[in-house]
């Protein structure tokens, strides 16, 4: 039984998670106490539980603790088993969090292909949003030998919800290890804004401001406009191809915030990262080391900052897996993680 205090380090439903999928990856049960004790509202929230559910159906686990504001979870996993899977989260809870539990178990331990379904937030606070998942997420796990499709049938913001995300996961036999420690000079930029049910001249707004700042950042860029339906919302991305992978960075709309903020905030994460010159931006850096904890050989990446879920995913994964993995470099500066060999 592997222990874990939720209240360490990051603090967040990142801890719960990873040990979901540590779990199902390796075999071994967990108690998490003080789940999410870091948080405004501690213990499991509608997605968090949406995740303790999604990851018990696909390896058919018994757990206790599984509702609404629990603080404390044992998680005991069966064998994984690929199939079709349909999950609802219930609220605009995001999609992106409950595909990151699932994904990686059923890649490796599956043994044939998977289609997920999940209902909820597609474009949500503090969670990557579905364009990330298919430009950027997608594309590390391509790196990694890992194989998955996405689609967005329907947009879903909050609070309204109701978004659909669907996914096929193809078995995995093995995980390449990677090396990504420098990036080509970005020079020219893609992305979109698209707005849900409002009015055309909000993306608009978006799309000039975004090409706007970039161009004052020393970056080309063609900016378009889209319209969804399902809102209301908005959201701005800004999209580096040339990078090591296409990395995206977005920003939400929210009740009261200007177009341009949106545009402002999305624009400025992406400067950040290019002016870091490393090859792996801050969002990717925590997803991209629980499937290399897991590869043939050893793998080493430069990351754009040094965030408090990656270093908490690195203690995380430490209480499952017997490998030697580092960080070097400050909090909130670039750094570097290096993945040793298998033991």
């Amino acid at each position: 039984m592997v222990e874990i205090d939720g209240s360490e380090g990051e603090g967040g439903g990142q801890i719960l998670r990873s040990a979901l999928a540590l779990s199902m990856l390796t075999g071994k049960p967990f108690k998490l106490v003080n789940i999410r004790a870091r948080r405004p509202k501690p213990g499991l929230a509608a997605q968090h539980l949406a995740s303790v559910k999604a990851a018990a159906q696909i390896c058919g686990a018994h757990y206790k603790g599984g509702s609404i504001g629990s603080a404390v979870l044992n998680f005991e996993p069966g064998p994984v088993k690929a199939g079709d899977y349909h999950f609802a989260i219930g609220t605009a809870g995001a999609t992106a969090l409950v595909l990151h539990t699932v994904c990686l178990p059923l890649a490796l331990r599956g043994g044939s292909d998977s289609r997920v379904t999940v209902l909820g937030g597609t474009h949500v606070r503090a969670a990557p949003c579905f364009h990330f998942l298919d430009v950027t997420w997608k594309a590390y796990m391509k790196r990694c030998g890992i194989d998955v499709e996405l689609e967005m049938t329907r947009p879903g913001f909050f609070p309204r919800g109701g978004g659909e995300v669907r996914a096929t996961i193809r078995a995995c036999a093995a995980v390449r290890p990677v090396s990504l420690t420098a990036t080509t000079e970005l020079t020219t930029a893609g992305g979109f804004g698209a707005v849900a049910d409002l009015p055309e001249s909000v993306s608009k707004n978006m799309t000039r401001r975004i090409a706007h700042k970039l161009k004052m950042g020393g970056v080309e860029s063609h900016i378009p406009v889209e319209e969804w339906e399902n809102g209301p919302g908005a959201v701005a991305t800004v999209v580096f191809r040339q990078a090591a992978v296409p990395t995206l960075f977005f920003a939400l709309g929210e009740r009261g915030k200007p177009a341009e903020t949106v545009a402002d905030e999305a624009v400025a994460e992406a400067l950040a990262y290019r002016e870091s010159g490393a090859a792996v931006d801050a969002h990717s850096a925590d997803q991209l080391l629980l499937p290399l904890a897991f590869a043939d050989g050893p793998s080493e990446y430069r990351v754009s900052e040094v965030t408090g879920h990656l270093l908490t995913n690195i203690e995380t994964i430490r209480r499952f897996v017997d490998r030697d993995i580092s960080c070097e470099g400050n909090r909130g500066g670039v750094g570097t993680v290096r993945v040793g060999a298998a033991a």
